[in-house]
């Protein structure tokens, strides 16, 4: 049994959801995995104890959580010495056109680049669309946004776009990885 840090930075909760599948996988895969927010992580975070690392991040506005890159900034050596995966959530990455995905990919391979690690694997997963948890000036712009996509505009309910088989394969992958590293 492996022990593995999942961990992650979420703007509206996806993100979290996400990662507690990848966890829960790993955990029936008979890893022994930790789950932390990065933006509240404990000060006795040592992520070179664990055996594999998964990190999580969405974007927003073009970017991934700032503190989320400093995490993988300060643990690179870590990240690129263990077996290791990235996960991004985004909307972009709902797209059923691969044109209109390529975006989401973009900004996963740059925030890699940027940071200097060289993950086992990537996964650019869709988000969600969550009206009832926006203020109203959010709730406008969220649609507007939506809405020149071709998206979901209906304010009264959320919509959710996560892939929960590529999430969990993708988890599988890792799981099996951390077997084969043992």
């Amino acid at each position: 049994m492996a022990r593995a840090l999942v961990c992650y930075g979420t703007g509206e909760g996806q993100t979290a959801a996400v990662a507690e599948r990848v966890a829960d996988v790993l955990e029936k895969a008979g890893h022994d995995p930790t789950l932390v927010h990065l933006a509240h992580s404990p000060a006795d975070l040592e992520p070179d104890t664990y055996d594999g690392i998964v990190v999580g991040a969405s974007i927003h506005r073009g970017s991934h959580q700032a503190y989320v890159e400093t995490f993988v900034r300060e643990h690179c050596e870590t990240l690129n010495r263990r077996p290791s995966a990235f996960f991004s959530v985004s909307l972009t990455a709902a797209h059923d056109d691969p044109e209109d995905r390529a975006p989401a990919a973009a900004l996963l391979e740059a925030f890699l680049e940027e940071t200097g690690w060289k993950p086992d694997g990537t996964l650019a997963v869709a988000g969600a669309l969550k009206y009832s948890e926006y203020g109203l000036l959010e709730r406008f712009v969220m649609r507007r946004i939506a809405g020149r996509a071709g998206g979901d505009t209906d304010t009264s309910r959320d919509y959710e776009y996560t892939d929960w088989e590529a999430v969990e394969s993708f988890a599988r992958e890792f799981a099996a990885l951390l077997r084969s590293d043992a």
